[in-house]
Order: C-alpha cells, then structure tokens, then sequence
C-alpha cells in the first residue's frame, strides 16, 4: 500500500539588509536577550550598528548566527565561546566549499 505523506516546513526568508532590534532578534531566533550579550562578548555575533535610542541592531547574518548558536547551545550544552569557535568553523567550511565547488 503507498502512503503519501505531507511535511509541512515552517521558515522565515530574510534579507541581510532587513535589521532587526534586540528584541526582535531574541523574538525570531528563539535566544534570550542574556545569550544574546553572551555571544556578543564571545564574538559569535556582531551588531550592525548600535543605536542611542534603541540599543543595538542586528542584520539577518546575525540573525542565522543567533539561530545557529541558540541549536549548539541547546542541544550541544556549548558555551558562548565554545559556539564563537563552532561558528566561525562553520563559516570557514562554507567559504571553502564555495572555493572549491562553485554553483555551476
């Protein structure tokens, strides 16, 4: 008997241009404002800009790197510095593969 079965994938599109305020960005990528600071200190994510008026914002590589380490933290246990090195790692593999293997 064949069954057909239907996943349904939940998924935000965002453009690196789009900011996003703290609160945004902890409201998107699931991290608590703590974590946020955390990876911050460590590296693993950088600000765009930081404004007087509404503190810091942040650009959708931000956002991918935030939701990255909210997984490593989760499920892994990591750190905050232990998931600036994972994704830096993980950037490097990416730029290398691009290198290497070019979309044709």
């Amino acid at each position: 008997m064949n069954e057909s079965r239907t996943t349904w994938l939940k998924c935000l599109i965002v453009e690196e241009q789009v900011e996003f305020t703290l609160l945004e960005l902890c409201r998107v990528s699931g991290a608590s404002e703590l974590q946020i600071f955390d990876w911050i200190e460590q590296g693993a994510i950088e600000p765009k800009r930081v404004s007087e008026d509404d503190g810091p914002h942040f650009d959708g590589i931000s956002l991918r790197r935030a939701r990255k380490a909210r997984h490593l933290a989760e499920d892994l246990e990591i750190n905050a510095a232990g998931i600036a090195l994972a994704l830096d790692l993980l950037d490097e593999i990416e730029a290398l593969r691009t290198q290497h293997y070019p979309k044709r």
